[in-house]
């Protein structure tokens, strides 16, 4: 179904057209001149135009060159009376129009065939976007390697989750391929011919992630000179994958609740709403019940999130997959480095195999391609990683908060929380403060990386230091 404008002066033509296409489950606006119908589209999305050729002031060609302009992605359908036949013609060739009808006896039925056609070119375009814009081929529990219990067990709660539409939330820690679990509930599902889009919702600044999610009409704010659809729209049929979740601010929350309600989005700028039949993935490594009660996420949204929860396993609860993971991931990167490389040393096995993972699969993915490019030999010899800094950094944090609270308990009355004369709020300000600057001495710095040390991300990292003014 889609979102179909109609214009023609002829005020029977459009309520004809309106109640037929609406019985057909489209949503249907109707205008009665091209003027009227250039602002139309600059207020809102429509997937097909359908516009007479022949109208006083204002005609159907150049609301296709409007159309065109402001709006690429729609479709034209332009209708044409036997004397102005060539100029629809003429349209398409141009390639502006997409097609033309004549006017006749059969008008509604030969419109209602014209936007099916154009229905389907766009959710073929759309598919291609979605394909080339996720660069990742398509994934199947296949791709999910593993033979452990806590995996099998995994792959079970896809296979029969994957058959409905219910939203799912994925929660594990980071690396331990949450995507990947996205990706395969979306190919076992019945919309697998449809796109699968991801988006990592802690990427954007607040602004940019609305706009990205729900498109935007021309003028909604600097630099958008035409209209452009959201990704919700692109995965429309599909399964949209809302990395990070937990990282969206609360505004942002209240839009996206809306849309799990009602089942439209409306874009940035415009007037009216778009219905869209999509799936909803999202996945976490933060404790969302914890940033419920703490008032950074919203109950309301967390419980529409929440509907069927999928826990990714840790690499070490499934310690007899790393030999699995280790040469599958020599199998992917020796050819690409140009390596003759048969399989990994037994020890080098063992050794992988007692080490606990805390980056999990994609840190142990990181270890073997490092691995690769430095062997020389036809075997794999894998050194553990080294100390990550984050433990060090929080480790040197967490000491200096030791002191800091062994000193003050030297003041404390006996029967006493904290000493006189302190308050909660400044006693864990002045712990935070030192694990910053604890973790921006580990990194020489480097603001990214010190946020990352800290698991916190970039954006609530500088709020802390404009907060603590380092």
């Amino acid at each position: 179904m889609g979102n179909i404008l109609v214009c023609d002066d002829e005020r029977s033509i459009c309520e004809l057209l309106d109640i037929a296409l609406r019985r057909d489950g489209h949503k249907v606006e109707t205008v009665t001149g091209g003027e009227l119908a250039k602002r139309k589209i600059d207020s809102a999305l429509f997937d097909v135009i359908v516009t007479d050729i022949k109208m006083p002031g204002v005609d159907g060609v150049e609301v296709l060159r409007h159309a065109h302009q402001i709006s690429p992605d729609s479709a034209v359908i332009l209708m044409t009376a036997v004397d102005d036949y060539e100029a629809a013609v003429q349209a398409v060739k141009a390639g502006g129009a997409t097609d033309y009808i004549r006017k006749s006896p059969g008008l509604v039925d030969e419109v209602k065939l014209a936007i099916a056609r154009s229905l389907t070119k766009i959710s073929l375009s759309r598919q291609n976007f979605a394909l080339r814009r996720d660069a990742a081929t398509r994934n199947s529990l296949d791709n999910i390697v593993g033979v452990s219990p806590p995996l099998e067990k995994l792959k079970q709660t896809i296979r029969t989750v994957a058959t409905t539409s219910s939203t799912i939330l994925v929660f594990g820690e980071s690396g331990t391929g949450k995507e990947l679990v996205a990706r395969a509930v979306h190919t076992c599902s019945p919309r697998a011919g449809e796109a699968f889009v991801s988006v990592n919702c802690g990427a954007f600044p607040e602004t940019l992630l609305e706009s990205e999610l729900f498109g935007y009409v021309k003028g909604a704010f600097t630099g958008a000179n035409q209209n452009r659809r959201g990704l919700f729209e692109v995965a429309d049929q599909g399964t949209i994958f809302l990395d990070e979740i937990g990282e969206m601010t609360m505004p942002m929350q209240v839009k996206l609740l809306r849309v799990l309600q009602e089942r439209t989005v409306r874009p940035v700028g415009a007037t009216s709403e778009i219905p869209v039949d999509v799936r909803v993935i999202a996945a976490t490594n933060r404790d969302l019940d914890r940033q419920v009660t703490e008032g950074t996420f919203r109950e309301d949204l967390y419980y529409r999130l929440n509907v069927i929860p999928i826990r990714v396993p840790g690499l070490r609860e499934r310690r007899e997959d790393v030999p699995l993971l280790a040469n599958h991931f020599l199998k992917k990167y020796a050819p690409g480095a140009g390596k003759s490389i048969h399989g990994v040393e037994a020890a080098s096995l063992e050794t992988l195999t007692g080490y606990d993972w805390p980056g999990n699969v994609r840190q142990l993915e990181n270890t073997i391609e490092r691995a690769v490019a430095l062997e020389t030999t036809s075997e794999l010899r894998v050194e553990l990683p080294a100390e990550r800094p984050k433990a060090r950094a929080v480790a040197a944090g967490a000491e200096t908060a030791m002191n800091m609270n062994m000193n003050m308990n030297m003041s404390v009355a006996a029967g006493a929380v904290l000493p006189e004369g302190v308050n909660m709020e400044n006693y864990v300000a002045q712990i935070e403060r030192s694990l910053l600057q604890s973790a921006l001495g580990q990194t020489h710095g480097v603001q990214v990386r010190a946020a990352e040390v800290l698991g916190i991300s970039y954006r609530s990292f500088r709020h802390l230091m404009k907060k603590y003014e380092l």
